[in-house]
C-alpha cells in the first residue's frame, strides 16, 4: 500500500484551514502549523492587535467551500452570515438633511455575505479537528525551510522550559509545504532563497482604524424587534472623496466600522484627538448619532492605526515541494472584499490542477486502484508550475481592481458618470440578457470567471456602452431609443430620472 503524501500547511487562518481540508479529503497526511495560539480561543490576540476588518464571503469563497467534498461545511458556515444586497451611501443634503441612498450590488438581487472571521475560522478548525489524518500545531513559528531536502524547522512556543530559555526547535519533513501565512509570509521568505521570485510590495498612503456601532440596548427593544441601528443588509459607506468610513453588520446586532484616512490626516488627529468628533460631523454626517463622541475618541486612542499593503509576486512555487497561496502570494487592500475569496479560490484551483494530474497518472496506470496512485515529485512539480502560470495573471488583476475600488467607494459612488454607467449596464443585463452585459462588480462577486478576463471584458464593454450612449443622446436615434427601449419600462425610466436628479 502506498504511503500517503505528507502535506504541511503553514497558517491556520481561513485559507490555510481550507487548504488543509482539501488535502485531508484526498487522503494526505496533513499537519497544520500556526504561529498564534489556538484561533478558537477568545483570548487569542491577532497579530495586528485588533480584530481584522469583517469579511464578506461571495461566490468564489462559497464555490471553494462547495468543492471540499465535506457535506455540512458550507451550510455550517453560511448559518453565521448576514446577506448584504448592496451599499448604503450616507450623506447630508445642501439643506442639511441626513440621507441614505441604497445602491444594490446586482440587478438580479444577488448578495454578498458578512461573516465574522473568528467564527469562520472556528468552524473550519473544528472540521479539521475531527479528521484522523489532520494534526494541528499552534504556537509554532517557522524558522527555516529547505525545499530541496523537504525539511523545515519550527520554534515550538507551546512549551518553554524556563523564562530565560529559548523555545525548543523541532525538525519536520514534508512532501509539499503550502504557505498560507499572510502578507508577511515566512514560507515565502524562505522559498525566495530557492527560486527566482519577482516581488513587489506597496503600502498605499492610507491607514485604517476600527470602531464599533453597538447594537440597540436589549432592555429597550420590543420582542422580535431587530437590534440593528441601521440596515443590516447593506455595507454602509460614508464617502469623503479622499477618505471614507464604512460599517459591516455582525450577528449580535453591532457593526464593525472602519475609518480609512491618509496618513497625514491621521497624524493631525493623533496630535489632538479631541477634534475627532468634529471631523466626523463634518465628513461623516450621522455617525456621531450611532457612536458617542467619547466612544469615538476612546476607540481612536486604544485601537492601532494600521497600514494597508498590496503585494504581488511570481512564481508561487518551487519545484515539487512548496507553494504559497492567499495573502502570502497576493495580499491586497480590502476594498473589493475579495482577499479571502481569492485565497479560497486559490485552494480550489490548486487542488483541481493536482486532481487533473492525478487523473492523468490513473489513465497511465489503468490496473492500479485510484487510492494507490499518488503523484510523483515530477508530476507534482508540473502541477505547481501550471498553478503559478494560470493563477498569477488573475492575482495581479484583482490586486489592481481592489486598489481601483477604493476610489470608487470613497468618491465615484457620488459621481453622475458612475451611476449612469451602472444604470445602463444593469438595464442591459436585465432587459437584454442575450447580450451578456454585466457590471464589473457582478462579474467579480457573483461569478467564478477569471479576474483578468473580467478586466478585459469590462473595459471593452464600457467603451462600447459609453460610445453607444453618446451616439444616442446626440443623434436623431435618441427618440427611437427612448420609444423602443422604454415604451413598456415607465417604472424603470422614472427610477433612472430620479437616480440622476432629473425629477
Amino acid at each position: 500500500m502506498s504511503i500517503p503524501q505528507k502535506t504541511v500547511i503553514v497558517g491556520a487562518g481561513p485559507v490555510g484551514s481550507l487548504a488543509a481540508l482539501y488535502a485531508a479529503q484526498r487522503g494526505h497526511e496533513v499537519e497544520v502549523y500556526e504561529l498564534r495560539p489556538d484561533l478558537r480561543n477568545p483570548g487569542t490576540i491577532p497579530l495586528n492587535f485588533t480584530k481584522s476588518i469583517n469579511l464578506a464571503v461571495s461566490e468564489r469563497g462559497i464555490n471553494a467551500m462547495k468543492h471540499t467534498g465535506h457535506s455540512s461545511l458550507l451550510g455550517t458556515v453560511m448559518q453565521g452570515t448576514i446577506p448584504m444586497r448592496g451599499r448604503m451611501i450616507h450623506g447630508k443634503s445642501p439643506l442639511g438633511d441626513l440621507y441614505e441612498h441604497a445602491q444594490d450590488y446586482d440587478a438580479k438581487g444577488r448578495a454578498i455575505y458578512a461573516i465574522d472571521r473568528s467564527g469562520l475560522n472556528e468552524r473550519l478548525l473544528n472540521v479539521l479537528d475531527s479528521m484522523p489524518n489532520v494534526k494541528l500545531f499552534f504556537n509554532h513559528k517557522l524558522t527555516g525551510a529547505d525545499f530541496r531536502s523537504r525539511r523545515a524547522w519550527f520554534e515550538a512556543r507551546d512549551v518553554v522550559l524556563s523564562p530565560s530559555s529559548r523555545p525548543r526547535e523541532i525538525e519536520i519533513t514534508f512532501d509539499l509545504m503550502i504557505g498560507a501565512d499572510g502578507a508577511h509570509s515566512a514560507v515565502r521568505y524562505h522559498m525566495m532563497k530557492f527560486t527566482r521570485m519577482d516581488y513587489q510590495q506597496e503600502y498605499i498612503d492610507t491607514l485604517w482604524c476600527e470602531f464599533r456601532i453597538e447594537a440597540k440596548d436589549d432592555t429597550k427593544c420590543e420582542a422580535q424587534e431587530p437590534r440593528f441601528r441601521i440596515s443590516p443588509n447593506h455595507l454602509h459607506i460614508w464617502p469623503g472623496r479622499d477618505f471614507m468610513f464604512i460599517a459591516i453588520p455582525s450577528e449580535d446586532g453591532s457593526f464593525t466600522s472602519t475609518l480609512f484616512l491618509p496618513s497625514k490626516q491621521f497624524a493631525e488627529l493623533e496630535s489632538n484627538p479631541a477634534k475627532l468628533p468634529y471631523f466626523f460631523d463634518q465628513n461623516f454626517p450621522g455617525v456621531t448619532d450611532l457612536i458617542s463622541r467619547d466612544s469615538l475618541i476612546s476607540s481612536f486612542l486604544s485601537n492601532p492605526h494600521l497600514p494597508l499593503i498590496s503585494l504581488k509576486c511570481r512564481p508561487y512555487h518551487y519545484d515539487s515541494s512548496g507553494v504559497i497561496i492567499g495573502d502570502a502570494a497576493h495580499a491586497m487592500v480590502p476594498f473589493y472584499g475579495q482577499g479571502m475569496n481569492a485565497g479560497m479560490e486559490d485552494v480550489r484551483i490548486l487542488f483541481s490542477i493536482f486532481d487533473k494530474h492525478t487523473e492523468m497518472l490513473e489513465d497511465n496506470n489503468p490496473t492500479s486502484e485510484s487510492h494507490n496512485v499518488l503523484p510523483s515529485a515530477s508530476a507534482r512539480a508540473e502541477a505547481l508550475a501550471e498553478y503559478s502560470e494560470v493563477r498569477a495573471p488573475d492575482a495581479y488583476a484583482i490586486n489592481e481592481l481592489a486598489l481601483q475600488n477604493y476610489v470608487e467607494m470613497r468618491s465615484s459612488v457620488l459621481s453622475m458618470r458612475y451611476r449612469l454607467r451602472k444604470f445602463l449596464e444593469e438595464f442591459m443585463s436585465v432587459n437584454f440578457p442575450n447580450f451578456g452585459w454585466q457590471t464589473k462588480y457582478s462579474r467579480v462577486s457573483f461569478s467564478n470567471q477569471g479576474y483578468s478576463d473580467i478586466v478585459r471584458q469590462s473595459d471593452h464593454q464600457g467603451r462600447i456602452l459609453m460610445r453607444a450612449f453618446a451616439a444616442c443622446i446626440t443623434g436623431p436615434v435618441a427618440i427611437a431609443f427612448i420609444i423602443l427601449g422604454f415604451r413598456h419600462k415607465r417604472t424603470v425610466l422614472s427610477k433612472a430620472l430620479a437616480l440622476f436628479g432629473l425629477v
